[in-house]
């Protein structure tokens, strides 16, 4: 039996995702953040050593990393179409967005989201301090390299409707949580428009609508 271990606010709808376009049959369990650590709670934390979401059972095999998730789940299902075949230019686009969603994307947007409570959550007297080092971060490193990968994203998209080619992959569903939490933080409408319509082509699709039917809809930490 597959369990996809849900946490609100995370990573893991993805998965859930992932399950409804496999169409194969799983179960939902859904954890609540502890109200005032925003962390998981001890259940969701005692399912692995790591205690992060997403986790999911198989059976009495316990799968966590989202990538590596994606990526059992299709060698488990090989005619899913959701890999591209071998020797494919598709296949090299869905190996390079299957490893720069986390790899690349995803350190930057969390860099920002901890700066930002930094800025504003830390003692008053010293807020002023932090300001100023995060300020710099931003301007040198932070702001550009996001700004240039969001750029590179936006060429990708703006050439095919998908990640890898014409047809949704396992890259399409790794990519969509770190551009749901770039839209929700950054705004792409106006600078990155081919994003902002991927976004779009995603959430309608019937297997995306039913996973937040079951798991709730993505509630991007802010």
């Amino acid at each position: 039996m597959i369990t996809v271990h849900h946490l609100q606010s995370s990573r893991s709808l993805r998965i859930v995702w992932l399950m409804e376009e496999l169409g194969v049959p799983y179960e939902v369990q859904t954890y609540d953040r502890d109200p005032v650590s925003n962390l998981a709670p001890d259940a969701y934390r005692a399912l692995h050593p790591l205690g992060k979401a997403p986790t999911v059972t198989v059976d009495d095999q316990t799968l966590v990393e989202t990538g590596a998730i994606i990526e059992y789940f299709l060698d488990r299902y090989p005619q899913s179409g959701l890999r591209p075949v071998g020797g494919t230019e598709e296949l090299t686009r869905f190996q390079l967005w299957m490893h720069a969603s986390e790899g690349s994307l995803m350190p930057l947007l969390v860099m920002s989201l901890f700066f930002s409570r930094m800025e504003t959550q830390s003692p008053f007297f010293i807020r002023p301090i932090i300001k100023a080092v995060t300020g710099r971060v931003r301007e040198f490193y932070l702001t550009p390299t996001t700004n240039t990968q969001l750029a590179f994203i936006e060429s990708e998209l703006a050439k095919r409707p998908y990640f890898a080619g014409e047809q949704l992959t396992g890259a399409d569903i790794i990519m969509s949580f770190p551009l749901e939490a770039a839209s929700a933080r950054l705004g792409l409408s106006e600078n990155y428009p081919s994003i902002a319509v991927w976004l779009e082509r995603i959430h309608a699709r019937p297997a995306y609508k039913a996973a937040v039917e079951k798991a709730g809809a993505q509630d991007i930490l802010t």
